[in-house]
């Protein structure tokens, strides 16, 4: 049997560039998307503060409406 063994390196160290680009690129996206996980945590954690923030303050619109309210009727 006649092995070319040129080729049998050539095509293991192509593999093996193919591999590290493969690796190279997998790592920076998996990086990226970190990056953004992080960044939208970060904004959701401001939407829910902002949500939690305007129900306490309907809540007390509402009781002060109320009060409003009664001190209305006390007056008639």
């Amino acid at each position: 049997m006649n092995v070319d063994w040129a080729t049998i390196i050539t095509a293991v160290i192509t593999a093996g560039f193919a591999f590290l680009g493969v690796y190279t690129s997998n790592r920076r996206q998996t990086a990226l998307v970190a990056y953004r996980l992080e960044k939208l945590e970060i904004k959701v954690d401001k939407h829910n503060n902002v949500v939690e923030r305007m129900y306490r303050l309907e809540s007390r619109v509402e009781s002060l409406q109320n009060e409003v309210s009664e001190l209305r009727k006390k007056e008639a």
